[in-house]
């Protein structure tokens, strides 16, 4: 026991040291830690929705728009892959009625190529062991494409998974940290933020499915059918804002043919070089893009293009020569912060579908302010009645215990800072619980000492023993917790997350002080006092 090396000392010291300077930002007013050098630690621990306060949105989907978009997205691939063909099908137009599709093949020798070529176009429906797709062949050379229910339910799944996926993007483009995502239901998601007291940006942010589309514009379209809304086959009329100053309030353009939003690799805000007063976006596309976007121009040079946002058309410039390098420019009426925020909408990606306030609550700070002091004071005391316990029982062994459970809770502060952790109020009861494992520990030692010294061991075989002994079992009972911890943490969501990291760090952290800190404590006091008797 008296055995205890320089280095394993300096090497615990300074792991202390540098856990209580991790946690000093989280305990120090923000008017301090702003005038620290650059050197010193200023992560600090965020603080959840009922704590710090804010917004709390429910959004929901409707899954005829993904019925919808994979009828077109088939229509498309099913032109392409006949087209493509060889040799190529010969085919009439596509309907799209009823939810099916159907088209007839022109040369009824060609219905075997045909179904060829599409097959590979459906794929499994997950593990259901369906087909996405059914295909049937009618009246000899007419073929009729009818999503099955299993391929339209993955449809739906897949489209929510990648909503997900994109509301967080776009919240964390926001600079809000730590947001609760979580999907409710097969077509809802809630959406929690803290620290944002007006959820109206959100609400905007989120609302917009940001889906982008390159399509060329049908010039051979009557500009009276168009301005009626009607549109010739191939085509159809998306509104155009813009164009009302010159007559166009409505245009129509190519169906097919065009590109797709989510071969975007990058959006930033600009200044349009030529008018450099006048925001735009830059975007940038993926090789399969780029290419696809060089072909657009170089095969319609002289030719004008829309770009769709969201149904609506927000410019309709001209391909004044081809465009090789994978790159263009949004121009419209933008401002500064609405170009910025269209390029935080097209870098996080288009959303699969669109998504719909249903609900909307704004938790003040307030209650935050009152939960976190009713939680502080329920530790205090709590911790207040085990640090008196401890020192009243086991007297010396005692206070070093207690000095080692506030060190452990200066490690778990500083620890969450470095892991960006949010602490939620059942955070705060983790930190409660946390205070009670640590003693524990320690209550197995010094009682294991006792035990040793009772039955006749020296003082230092006694607290060799005792340490040893009960290290094993401290070891094997928080296993179990952390564990339990990180199943909490991998199938919980929100608040429930956050009791789960403050459980998992709180559980390591006292093993580390209630085994090693206090040991070295004891150490340094055998090797100084040299004690004949020990009270424990």
């Amino acid at each position: 026991m008296l055995d205890f090396p320089r280095w394993k000392t300096i090497s615990l010291t300074l792991i202390l040291v540098i856990g209580v300077f991790m946690s000093l930002p989280s305990l120090l007013p923000k008017s301090v830690t702003d005038y620290w050098p650059d050197f010193l630690p200023k992560e600090t621990v965020n603080l959840g929705l009922d704590l710090a306060g804010g917004s709390h949105i429910l959004l929901e989907a409707d899954p005829n728009e993904v019925v919808g978009l994979q009828i077109e997205n088939m229509e498309e691939s099913v032109r392409n892959a006949l087209a493509n063909a060889n040799p190529q099908v010969r085919i009439g137009e596509i309907s799209r009625n009823d939810g099916v599709l159907s088209f007839m093949v022109r040369d009824a020798t060609q219905v075997d190529a045909a179904r060829e070529a599409i097959l590979p176009l459906t794929n499994g429906a997950g593990l259901t062991g369906q087909r996405d797709w059914d295909i049937e062949v009618r009246d000899t050379t007419r073929f009729v494409l009818t999503p099955t229910g299993a391929g339209l339910d993955q449809a739906v799944e897949d489209a929510m998974n990648s909503a997900i996926e994109v509301v967080r993007r776009r919240i964390d483009e926001l600079g809000t940290r730590e947001p609760t995502i979580i999907r409710q239901g097969a077509e809802r998601i809630v959406v929690q933020v803290p620290g944002l007291q007006d959820p109206d940006e959100l609400k905007e942010l989120l609302g917009k499915t940001a889906k982008l589309e390159f399509k060329l514009v049908d010039t051979q379209a009557d500009p009276n059918e168009t301005l009626a809304g009607r549109a010739r086959i191939g085509s159809e009329v998306y509104p155009f804002p813009d164009g009302e100053a010159y007559g166009q309030p409505i245009l129509a353009v190519r169906r097919l043919g065009g590109i797709k939003g989510d071969r975007l690799t990058g959006a930033q805000q600009s200044f349009n070089p030529e008018n450099p007063s006048e925001p735009v976006v830059n975007i940038q596309f993926d090789s399969e893009g780029g290419q696809k976007f060089a072909k657009l121009s170089t095969e319609n040079t002289g030719q004008r293009f829309a770009i769709i946002l969201d149904d609506e058309v927000i410019s309709a410039p001209s391909f004044n020569e081809p465009i090789l390098g994978g790159s263009a420019q949004i121009s419209g009426s933008f401002t500064v912060e609405s170009a910025n925020q269209l390029a935080i909408q097209l870098r996080s990606g288009a959303l699969p579908v669109e998504l719909k306030v249903v609900e909307e609550r704004t938790v003040g700070a307030d209650l935050g302010a009152e939960s976190i002091r009713a939680g502080v004071i329920a530790g205090l005391i709590g911790t207040a009645f085990v640090l008196l316990y401890m020192i009243l029982v086991y007297g010396r062994f005692g206070v070093y215990a207690n000095i080692a459970l506030i060190l452990n809770l200066f490690l778990i502060l500083g620890i969450m800072a470095v892991l960006n952790a949010t602490l939620t109020l059942p955070g705060i009861a983790g930190f409660i619980l946390t205070v009670g494992s640590a003693v524990d520990a320690n209550v197995l030692i010094n009682e294991r000492i006792g035990e040793e010294r009772r039955n006749g061991r020296r003082i230092i075989q006694a607290i060799e023993v005792g340490y040893k002994e009960a290290s094993r079992a401290i070891y094997d009972a928080n296993i179990t917790n952390v564990i339990a911890g990180v199943l909490l943490f991998l199938f919980g969501s929100g608040p429930i997350k956050g009791f789960a990291i403050v459980l998992i760090v709180g559980i390591i952290t006292s093993i580390f002080t209630a085994v090693f800190i206090t040991r070295m404590f004891v150490a340094g006091w055998l090797r100084r006092a040299r004690p004949k008797e020990l009270r424990i």
